[in-house]
């Protein structure tokens, strides 16, 4: 679910639910769990990894991206669930046929949203019976419960 910068925070201070933020790319990301004096051990526990980074002053952990599935699987293995505080861009899917219609019968995905605007701005063209175009990036949370 798309959520704003304030309840983001409200996620990520909440101190009983533990929290992955990815942050896109490369970047590494950011971890918060519970306090337990072995957490350091826990999360470098692994062929071939990094150890992780303590942020002292904001308390989080640091690891690299490419641990993220591994990492999501170990949190819920240990506490049962996880927020995941991640961007992303929401994908429209149209057609140009759509887009240069004339009339208002729309039988497209797009319910009529684009349904003759004749506007093939910021969208890419994958063939005359499709066409896509992403959003600007939001911030989407989904909690993973362990079953």
């Amino acid at each position: 679910m798309e959520i704003d910068l304030p309840s983001a925070k409200i996620i990520w201070d909440n101190g009983k639910i533990p929290v992955v933020l990815r942050r896109g790319g490369s970047q590494a990301i950011r971890l918060r769990v519970p306090y337990s004096p072995n957490n350091r051990e826990w999360l470098k526990n692994g062929p071939g990894k990094r150890h992780p980074i303590w942020n002292k002053e904001k308390e989080y952990w640091e690891l690299p991206a490419s641990r993220f599935n591994e990492l999501v699987k170990m949190i819920l293995n240990r506490y049962g669930k996880v927020y995941i505080i991640q961007p992303y861009r929401e994908k429209e899917v149209c057609s140009p046929s759509c887009i240069n219609a004339e009339g208002f019968e729309c039988q497209c995905s797009c319910l009529g949203a684009n349904h003759g605007s004749g506007n093939h701005q910021g969208w890419y063209e994958v063939t005359e019976a499709l066409a896509l175009r992403y959003g600007d990036k939001k911030l989407g949370c989904r909690l993973l419960e362990r079953i």
